[in-house]
Formats: structure tokens, sequence, C-alpha cells
């Protein structure tokens, strides 16, 4: 779920890699170290059934191309959606390096911090309906939970959890145990450390806050956070490809590529596509494809989940130079600079095993995501999937 929680994801996973390979590093087993790098092996681009050419496909093949052979991903996928709402897909490298299996088109992944996004459509959905106040105190919806050394959650605002400026601290910068974990039991783990500064002070990134989000939300409506995802996003939109796991639930359900991991450089990559979600939840839960995330922002920014006023306040933004030069963050919303002008809309993610990288243009007009089944051990690889985003929007 971003950089600042990969070092982490990375010492867990070789703490568990001693024990058998079966349910996924944090159900308590292992990953297989595989001593097979396939990435020299290149997929091609591929259209879809009814699909036109809406991108210069070499441009984008190109860019996946490099993404396996230069940095070192096993697996690259790309989605995307030109003016008239016909799909391209892409692959290149191969989806799982056991067997050599082709890289699935528009395979699920695991979408990693996009999902701090859909959280912020339910929270703005709420607001809209009146039942939650942007600007209320945490304490209004959970009163008494959120108390800390410096925190307070009768000093925090539902908004200042939603662009990362309410000061606290990040769980998943600490050490996690390899178990199952409650919503509540994330946030105990942050509310043992101080606060990073007083809330509204500045920008910085915590998964956190997102987990504050989703339990006001269970609070407000009486249900689960996965249901209320479900009926206010998933099945509106018609996202057949998208769901959020239960705990426990290791599996991804349908086609996919396989998610590698590599602790250091020069050691084997290993598989880690069986994982128990739980201690990501509504900072980055969810599974999904391509092509949905493309879906999913385009129907977001056209205004079809949120009233005009709430979008309007998703897209009011702060610098926020963590997600690259001239990037600023809304509610739960990304703007990056396009190199043809003006900015696209997105968030992107960080899994263990998966990154993606993505977003639409203004009004949801063309649509770009790319997913690798590595996370990149540096900037530059990840400022590389961003590029071929920027290629695919721009084109």
């Amino acid at each position: 779920m971003r950089e600042q929680s990969r070092k982490h994801a990375q010492e867990h996973v070789r703490r568990r890699a001693r024990k058998p390979a079966r349910h996924g590093w944090r159900t308590g087993a292992a990953v297989a170290a595989l001593g097979v790098m396939a990435a020299s092996v290149m997929g091609t681009g591929t259209l879809a059934p009814n699909a036109a050419a809406t991108t210069t496909p070499d441009t984008v093949q190109q860019g996946l191309n490099a993404l396996v052979r230069s940095d070192g991903a096993p697996a690259a996928l790309a989605s995307v959606r030109g003016r008239d709402g016909r799909t391209r897909t892409y692959t290149a490298g191969v989806g799982d390096l056991a067997t050599g299996a082709k890289v699935p088109r528009d395979g699920q992944v695991r979408i990693g911090s996009n999902t701090k996004t859909f959280t912020a459509v339910v929270v703005l959905q709420l607001v809209g309906e009146g039942r939650i106040g942007l600007d209320d105190p945490v304490d209004t919806y959970l009163p008494g939970l959120v108390r800390g050394e410096d925190i307070d959650g009768r000093r925090i605002t539902v908004r200042q959890l939603l662009q990362h400026t309410s000061g606290l601290p990040n769980y998943t910068k600490y050490d996690l145990e390899p178990r199952q974990y409650r919503p509540r039991d994330l946030l105990d783990i942050a509310l043992r450390h101080k606060a990073d500064f007083a809330p509204g002070a500045k920008w910085e990134y915590s998964n956190t806050n997102y987990v504050l989000a989703g339990l006001i939300v269970e609070k407000v409506t009486g249900h689960a956070l996965a249901e209320e995802m479900d009926r206010r996003i998933i099945e509106r939109l018609g996202l057949r490809h998208t769901y959020f796991p239960a705990p426990g639930d290791a599996t991804v359900r349908e086609s996919h590529p396989r998610g590698y991991h590599r602790g250091a450089a020069g050691e084997p990559l290993r598989d880690v596509t069986e994982t128990d979600p739980s201690w990501s939840w509504a900072a980055g839960q969810l599974i999904s494809t391509n092509s949905d995330l493309n879906r999913f922002y385009s129907g977001l920014l056209r205004g079809l989940l949120l009233p005009e006023a709430q979008l309007a306040a998703m897209r009011t933004t702060v610098p926020a130079p963590y997600f690259g030069r001239g990037a600023a963050y809304g509610l739960g919303l990304v703007s990056r600079p396009l190199s043809c002008g003006g900015v696209y809309w997105g968030h992107g993610g960080s899994y263990p095993g998966y990154e993606t990288r993505g977003g639409v243009t203004e009004q949801g007009r063309r649509a770009a995501n790319v997913a690798v089944t590595l996370n990149p051990a540096d900037r530059a690889a990840t400022d590389h999937a961003d590029a071929v985003v920027d290629r695919a929007l721009c084109d």
C-alpha cells in the first residue's frame, strides 16, 4: 500500500518463508522460493473482442515489455479505454514462474490503496445523504475511541482522515504479527505511538486514516464496509471482477497472474499470491482488474457515484509530492500532471506481490491502468509504470 509500507511487508515475507508454502505469508504459511526468472519472456498486446484501436498499440506494449525486461517484473498487464468507450488490453511476461503459464488478459490483482478511493466514495455518499459531516470530529461517530499521545478524536475531522492531514501514525510502519486482524487491532497498533503532527498541520500518508474511515462507515450504517461497497459502488457500476475478500480468504477467485516478492538484490523471487488480506482492510483489501478500475474511476469522474458537491470536495487537493512531481491529494483521490497537458485522476496501490498505477482524464473520457506482479525495489520502476499510463492517456 504504497512505498512506506513496503519494507514492513518485505520483512514479514522473509519471516514466513521458512514454513510450507500453501496459504500465504500472513496466514501462517510461507512462500516457496523460485529459482526461475522469466523476465525476458514477452507477451503481445491483445484486443478485446469488440474493441477498436483506441491508442497506438506499440507505445503501451513497449512500456510493458520494458517493465518486464528492464525493471524485473515477472508480468505486466494494462487496460486502456478510449473516448469511444472501447477497451484494449495488453500483457507482457509470464503469469506463473513455476509453470510458465501465460499472463491472463485483464486478470485479477490485489489493488492495494486503490481501495482507499472506494472507501472515500462510500463516506462521501453518506455525507451527501446528511449522515456524516466532513468537518465533524471523529468523536461524533466513534466517541472516546481515538485517544493516544497527542492524539484526540475530538480534534480530528472526517475530512482530515480522507485527506491524510490528521497526523495519525501509520500502523503499517510498525511490526505486524503474521496473523488475522480486526480493524480495531490495526487502530490499536497506531494508537500505541505518538501523533506525527497536529491535525491539519501538514500532509502525510497514513493507512490508519482509512481504517478509521471504514469504522465510521460501519458505525453510521450498521453494515459491514464490504456490504456498503458492494451495494453503493460495485453493483451500481457493474464491476463484475471486483470484490472485498473476507478476512482469512487468502485466495484470488478468478484468473490472475501470480504475485512475487524479492527480499534483496540477487535473491530469488518468492510467490506471495496467497495472502490473508485482513491487515489492510479499508486501506487496501480489494481485488479487481485493470478494466474494472477504469470503469470505476471513469464512473466516479463522470458523476455516477457522487453528487456534484461531494465530487467537488473529493477533487479539492493539497500538494502530495509523495505521489510524484506535481501530484496532489484530494479526499481519497490523487491528481497527477499529464505530459500532454492537464491532469489525470486516480490513486494507485502497492500490495505484496502487486503494483497498480493508473487513472482517468477529466470527465473520465480516457482511462488507463497498469499492474505489475512485483513490488519494485526503487521509485524508478514505479515511475516507469506511471509513464506507461501517461503514454496511454496522451497518445
